[in-house]
């Protein structure tokens, strides 16, 4: 017999557990995914035998979305996180400047001038991003080339940022990472205001390399040093291939979250579902998995807030 379609109550205030819950009974469309989302969520968070990824882009870290990445590395739910350059910018950044509310038809040219950037509707003046984040890594790689260090892995390199800022940056993803000892690795670590420090600072240091391989190599050790992997893949592109990429070579992941906003159609990457992952062995035949289409801005502090309120319970 098929289960009947439920109407979902909010007139006594659910708790966010509750209406995850609600929303899966409610079993129409979109939100019916989101609590097949909270409820996987909640298996991989609470799974501590469970070696745990977390990808996602740098854009991401612009966004008040930047605290509940941070918390969840804080509070220890996480194992390795794979994303690009832009992350590191922005999280240096904000630990030291502020970013502002936008708006989408703000006039770009205008904001040119004024020596303003535009990311989406927020709003990032220039001295507050690439300023800060010259002056913050020429001095951190001068340390570091004075202390000895001729060579970096992209991981080495975000523990160092995560060290340069200060433990009272709380909303920080590199300080949390680097009290946790939990590894960042930035597959495309050029492409970035980071990277742009890297290559300026080489100019005058060409001894300095980057240790890709060695990046690869603890992707390697963890994949294969698991019992089981998890993924929580938000957004597509490099960090989210990267991530399933290495898992392919164990037979692939055991459960894989993903939100994305990208249509299947054109084939892209950060458009294929879990299901096509499937066929490639990034994820396992057996494997708990599900994609979710929606904002992660939207998506991800419900989801994360209902499967901790879960868990906690």
């Amino acid at each position: 017999m098929p289960r009947k379609v439920e109407d979902i109550r909010i007139d006594d205030a659910p708790t966010l557990d509750r209406l995850a819950r609600r929303m899966e009974a409610a079993g129409g469309f979109s939100a019916k995914g989101v609590a097949d989302g909270v409820d996987l969520l909640a298996r991989i968070l609470g799974d501590r035998e469970m070696t745990t990824f977390l990808s996602f882009p740098a854009d991401l870290v612009a966004t008040g979305t930047r605290g509940v990445l941070a918390s969840l590395v804080r509070d220890g739910y996480v194992d390795a996180i794979v994303t690009t350059c832009g992350t590191l910018d922005h999280d240096l950044a904000r630990a030291f400047r502020p970013y502002y509310h936008g708006a989408w038809d703000l006039d770009d040219r205008d904001l040119r001038r004024r020596r303003m950037y535009r990311l989406g509707n927020v709003v990032i003046p220039e001295a507050n991003y690439g300023t800060i984040v010259e002056r913050k890594m020429q001095a951190l790689l001068k340390r570091l080339w004075a202390e000895g260090t001729r060579s970096l892995s992209s991981r080495a390199l975000a523990a160092a940022i995560g060290a340069s800022i200060p433990a009272t940056a709380r909303s920080s993803i590199l300080r949390a990472a680097y009290e946790r000892r939990v590894p960042v690795i930035v597959p495309g670590i050029t492409d970035g205001a980071v990277g742009s420090q890297l290559w300026l600072f080489w100019q005058d240091h060409r001894a300095l390399t980057l240790d890709l391989f060695s990046d690869e190599q603890a992707l390697s050790d963890l994949v294969f040093d698991a019992r089981r992997t998890g993924a929580i893949l938000l957004g597509g592109g490099i960090s989210k291939h990267h991530t399933i990429w290495w898992n392919q070579f164990r037979d692939g992941l055991d459960a894989a979250l993903y939100l994305t906003t990208a249509v299947e159609w054109d084939g892209s990457l950060s458009g294929a579902r879990t299901r096509e992952a499937i066929s490639w062995g990034k994820v396992k035949t057996t494997a708990k998995h599900q994609t979710v289409e929606g904002d992660v801005t939207v998506l991800l502090p419900f989801m994360v807030g209902a499967a901790l309120e879960r868990l906690r319970r």
